[in-house]
């Protein structure tokens, strides 16, 4: 007797591997596939809330480009993204290091690190919206205690000392995602390539750049490219904090987008604004992907 359907299935790998795959490609095709091409028709259309719109072409686009205020958050979203990402890199990779090391407390010290990942990000931007206020910051009232300054600092009214907050807000939640992980990639490292080197009598800096940055490298480029993914698409905590203000100042890319689009009802504009993002996101997506592709060809490796 010949094996039925079903029996045919069971033993086919590839068959049976494509329907276990389907509830997850149902998932990505409904909330990612169909907003992202939904999306992408709407930046070509002058659709308003309540009105479906009409194919306008790049207009959005070329009303964009000759905008001061989309300029002014393409500013914003770059110079926030950059500096938050390099402190963050640094910082996460100290301590990473440090917590690699024999110290007291370590686990204890571990976990405390997570902490600021933990907490969700609307309570994080209350807590600095609290922190920064102008009449009763904790930081400004010790300055002032200490002497170091006469009277309270406007930390979110200026628009330069909101940028510099939003940013030290940002480097505060994203820190433990990139500690952890660089430590998780420290602990793969074999501790023979270490006392090598040492036996051959180089320093520590020469073994944190001949020994540990090479072989972190592939980490590195993984956590950072998602580092740079989750910051340029920040979006609650701007939101929370300043709302884009003083003067747009803080403004992003997503924050722009959802004030164009929901609160200002014009949706074409808004979807425009938010597909403008996609290019410099796949730009550091394939800054990292190439990264990875000249490190293996380096090592002599395909994979």
């Amino acid at each position: 007797m010949p094996p039925s359907f079903l029996e045919r299935l069971q033993n086919n790998r590839n068959a049976l591997g494509l329907l276990f795959m389907l509830p997850a490609a149902a998932l990505l095709i409904i909330f990612l596939t169909y907003p992202l091409g939904l999306g992408t028709w709407l930046g070509f259309t002058d659709a308003k809330v309540g009105r479906a719109g009409e194919w306008i072409g790049l207009e959005n686009y070329i009303y964009l480009w000759g905008d001061s205020v989309t300029r002014l958050a393409l500013f914003n979203t770059l110079f926030y993204t950059t500096v938050a990402s390099v402190l963050k890199f640094g910082l996460g990779l100290w301590l990473a290091i440090l917590l690699n090391k024999n110290i007291r407390f370590k686990t204890f010290f571990r976990a405390v690190i997570l902490l600021p990942y933990i907490v969700p990000t609307a309570l994080s931007a209350i807590a600095f919206w609290w922190i920064y206020d102008s009449q009763f910051s904790i930081i400004s009232w010790m300055l002032v205690k200490m002497g170091f300054i006469d009277t309270y600092i406007d930390f979110l009214g200026d628009p330069w000392n909101a940028r510099i907050s939003v940013i030290l807000a940002n480097v505060w939640r994203g820190v433990p995602f990139v500690a952890i992980t660089l430590l998780a990639g420290l602990q793969t490292i074999s501790p023979s390539y270490y006392e090598a080197s040492a036996i051959d009598g180089a320093t520590p800096w020469q073994q944190f750049r001949h020994v540990t940055l090479p072989l972190l490298t592939p980490i590195i480029a993984v956590v950072m490219t998602f580092s740079v993914l989750f910051t340029f698409t920040d979006f609650q905590l701007i939101y929370v904090l300043t709302r884009g203000g003083p003067l747009n100042a803080t403004h992003l890319m997503a924050t722009l987008s959802f004030q164009r689009a929901i609160a200002g009802g014009a949706l074409g504009e808004g979807a425009a604004i938010s597909i403008a993002m996609v290019p410099f996101l796949l730009a550091a997506i394939m800054v990292s992907y190439f990264g990875l592709q000249r490190r293996a060809w380096q090592q002599g490796t395909k994979d």
